[in-house]
């Protein structure tokens, strides 16, 4: 009887484990930016960032931005200063004088990434 209670306490618990580990989550960001625009038109580009609580131990501790290959803009989260909500929307304007390629990524202070998304803007050049 007891090496019964012994197996099933142990299945319990192992169980939970796996359950509990389903709900970590990373955070996921998405780009949503126009596909074309025409040369020299500034644009806002926004990012849907996702991530499932946001408490002084498991949060978005920072979101980036990356244009053309470089560090263009980045937002970074502490303990002392969480995001607002744990699903949020960031904003950022650029002017596109040439094509744009936007890669961003977010990360959690516990579980880490989803990875990156990616969006081409294609600048369309003006004929004069």
């Amino acid at each position: 009887m007891k090496s019964k209670f012994k197996i099933t306490s142990t299945l319990l618990v192992f169980f939970l484990f796996l359950s509990f580990g389903s709900f970590a989550n990373k955070t996921s960001v998405k780009i949503v930016a126009p596909a074309t625009v025409d040369s020299g038109t500034e644009i806002t580009v926004k990012i849907e960032v996702t991530h499932m609580g946001n408490t002084k131990a498991h949060y978005t501790n920072w979101v980036v931005v990356k244009v053309n290959g470089e560090e263009y803009k980045k937002w970074e989260y502490t303990k002392e200063s969480l995001p607002d909500t744990q699903n949020f929307t960031l904003e950022f304007k650029i002017v596109a004088k040439t094509n744009l390629e936007i890669v961003v990524e977010g990360n959690c202070s516990k579980h880490g990434s989803k990875g990156e998304d990616a969006a081409t803007v294609k600048v369309l050049q003006s004929i004069q």
